[in-house]
């Protein structure tokens, strides 16, 4: 019993007459013709009542069609899974992320991939911060992550995003009112940031920006995530220098503001390791390239 027999048997039974049977496989009538005999005489039985005027199935006939359907499903599933692993479009890839910049962009990679290489999974690793995730990387427990610039050696990184750093404020504060707020207006006030022992990039941006305006920040509490971080604003407990991305969540009582002078913006990158020969990442990273291309303005 061939595949190829299995699906002539199938298209004379779905159309009931050899000759549109034919012309669907692309096939002659009479090779067709040959292949159902060759099926009946392996299985032992009679799958068509044949005549000048019509074709009908058989009780063994019409008993056999849903189970060569689902082989040459089956068969399918098992042709297209191995032309994927050949291609590098099946396998698990391990993604961390935090912050806003990543939750921006996460959606745009995860449901490309779901579209594109729906053979591979990704497995998200969220409040993975910019120091924890290159460590993971380095380690081989995480295959791609999002961080922040620079990265270490053995490191490779693709800029997808570039980051101006603003101020969120309680909308009851003194300075919510304002176009834009220098950061010297705020030497006295208590700051929310990311964990310090997880390598959060924003934190550091934020801690060197305004010891460039010449004070170092009174930090009062630290906050898992940024929607904790923009609740904590809102409630009064203190101000935070965040990404400009986190301005898509929406919170009551949190207002955001342009930072006044100059302050470097925070390049934010898809990073792997160097020496990751995976397949399956390959194949990730040329989509993630189609859906979050490098900023055309970034200078590096």
């Amino acid at each position: 019993m061939e595949l190829r027999h299995l699906a002539g048997f199938v298209a004379v039974a779905e159309e009931l007459h050899f000759g549109r049977a034919a012309a669907r496989l692309h096939m002659a009538q009479s090779p067709l013709s040959q292949q159902i005999r060759l099926l009946e005489r392996d299985l032992g039985v009679t799958l068509f009542d044949r005549s000048t005027r019509s074709v009908h199935l058989t009780a063994a006939g019409e008993s056999f069609l849903e189970p060569a359907r689902r082989v040459l499903a089956e068969a399918s599933v098992a042709r297209r899974t191995v032309q994927a692993a050949n291609l590098g479009e099946v396998g698990r890839i391990t993604v961390g992320f935090a912050g806003a910049s990543a939750y921006s962009a996460l959606p745009l990679l995860t449901r490309a991939v779901n579209s594109e290489l729906p053979g591979i999974e990704l497995a998200l690793r969220g409040q993975t911060y910019s120091g924890e995730a290159l460590g993971r990387i380095t380690d081989g427990t995480l295959d791609l992550g999002f961080v922040a610039l620079p990265v270490r050696r053995g490191i490779s990184a693709r800029v997808v995003r570039v980051e101006q750093l603003v101020l969120a404020l309680p909308d009851t504060h003194l300075l919510a009112d304002r176009v834009s707020v220098h950061l010297t207006a705020l030497t006295q006030e208590r700051f929310v940031t990311f964990p310090a022992s997880r390598g959060s990039a924003i934190r550091d941006a934020a801690v060197h920006a305004c010891l460039d305006a010449g004070f170092s920040p009174m930090i009062s509490q630290e906050a898992p995530d940024a929607y904790n971080l923009l609740a904590l604003v809102g409630a009064g407990v203190g101000v935070a220098i965040v990404v400009e991305s986190a301005q898509n969540i929406h919170l009551e009582h949190v207002v955001f503001r342009p930072i006044a002078g100059d302050v470097l913006p925070l390049p934010i990158a898809l990073a792997w390791r160097s020496g990751n020969n995976s397949a399956a990442l390959r194949s990730v990273l040329r989509v993630a390239e189609d859906v979050l291309p490098t900023p055309a303005d970034y200078i590096e």
